[in-house]
């Protein structure tokens, strides 16, 4: 949520301090303004008068592979502090206080260039780069979403990270303005495309493509032509390729057993991939 700082010059006025901004003076929180039917939220930032109703129904970001942003990683200041954002993609796991932001920032650009949609599963973070992935886990009930970072704040010492208005909602703290969370950022390369989280162990890939429909062909065929249910077929992107990876096995013998099974059948040959 973004905060709201108050001034008192002659009238009273508001200036609020974006994710995407640069803010120039401190930052105070101000009271929460309440309403019967949205519960909690700060001053006019809450939900549209008819926000959408299937909000439970958004699917969460699904981490890619992706270029980092030219612009939104270089060192830059906010409130008389100097954040350097990380320029490449490493382990993060932070536990802390989450707020959230919603119509006042709704079509504005973020920090990425691109413009803010509340009702999508992303989140402004102040040095995870942009784009990347992360798991957000509610404390106080364990829900857990994965958001896609594409934006910077929020700008305040107790606060590590500011989500969309759907992701607060599925982790459901909006009425009270922010939540204790815990944030972990995610690897592209252990998701599937269809946003599943790959584990560990022996793998076979069987193909990569540069056209995703190809590889979702042979991924078609394969699951016809060896009987192989969802849980053992995925596409998996790896920078620019789309691959077609079968898995996981239990052991080496299985990996062997499959293997010439899929080049008996289908006259493919598998690699091994391992995923530690």
């Amino acid at each position: 949520m973004k905060t709201i700082l108050i001034l008192s010059v002659a009238a009273i006025t508001l200036a609020l301090a974006g994710c995407s901004s640069t803010p120039t003076a401190p930052e105070k929180s101000p009271a929460p303004a309440k309403s019967a039917k949205n519960g909690g939220y700060y001053l006019d930032d809450g939900p549209e008068a008819t926000p959408p109703g299937n909000l439970d129904a958004i699917p969460d970001a699904v981490p890619r592979d992706e270029p980092l942003n030219r612009f939104a990683n270089r060192s830059y200041s906010a409130l008389g502090s100097t954040y350097t954002p990380q320029t490449e993609r490493r382990p993060y796991s932070e536990e802390g206080l989450a707020s959230w932001y919603g119509r006042r920032f709704n079509g504005k650009k973020t920090a990425s260039g691109e413009r803010y949609d509340m009702y999508a599963m992303t989140a402004a973070h102040p040095t995870l780069p942009i784009p990347s992935y992360a798991r957000v886990t509610s404390l106080a009930n364990g829900k857990s979403v994965v958001v896609r970072i594409n934006d910077r704040g929020p700008f305040h010492s107790k606060r590590i990270i500011d989500l969309s208005y759907t992701a607060a909602y599925k982790l459901g703290y909006l009425s009270n303005g922010s939540g204790r969370v815990r944030v972990e950022s995610l690897d592209p390369a252990g998701y599937s495309i269809q946003g599943e989280a790959i584990r560990q162990g022996a793998y076979l890939q069987v193909g990569a493509f540069s056209r995703k429909e190809n590889a979702q062909q042979l991924l078609q065929r394969l699951t016809r032509e060896l009987a192989l249910d969802a849980s053992q077929t995925r596409v998996v992107l790896n920078g620019a390729l789309y691959c077609v990876q079968l898995g996981p096995y239990a052991n080496d013998d299985a990996v062997s057993s499959e293997r010439v099974r899929v080049r008996e059948r289908l006259d493919l040959n598998a690699v091994l991939v391992r995923r530690d």
